[in-house]
């Protein structure tokens, strides 16, 4: 029980943080900079977020000891992000998974990807004990 409310509330922190980026870059970036180079100015930010969310969890003794636990958080995290993600641009677009893959940018969309990979190892690799 433990792995899922750390997953669910890591989640909420990065996902809060991600859903106000969003709203800028979608508002003021990308008008002025295109898609590809908003996302790309926006991942830093979701980068430090990331880790400055998994540290705050370890400090605050929110994670589980054992590693492969708190691997778990950030998976289960993961899984609500994509849940989240997936499930409000699906319908605020209308677009298929297929569409919307189809439709990402082949280099923010890959750094996206890597994005997410380190979203879901940081409480394994960054959250100090």
């Amino acid at each position: 029980m433990r792995i899922l409310k750390s997953g669910l509330l890591y989640f909420g922190l990065v996902f809060g943080a991600g859903f106000v980026f969003g709203i800028i870059r979608t508002l003021w970036l990308v008008p002025r900079f295109g898609a590809r180079n908003a996302e790309l100015m926006e991942m830093p930010l979701m980068l430090a977020v990331i880790f400055f969310s998994a540290r705050w969890l370890g400090r605050h003794r929110l994670l589980p000891p054992a590693a492969a636990a708190r691997l778990g958080v950030g998976l289960v995290a993961l899984g609500f992000l994509l849940a989240a993600e997936l499930g409000v641009v699906l319908r605020l677009r209308g677009l298929s998974i297929t569409e919307y893959i189809a439709t990402r940018d082949p280099v923010a969309g890959t750094a996206y990807l890597v994005s997410l990979a380190v979203f879901a190892l940081a409480p394994l690799l960054f959250a100090r004990r």
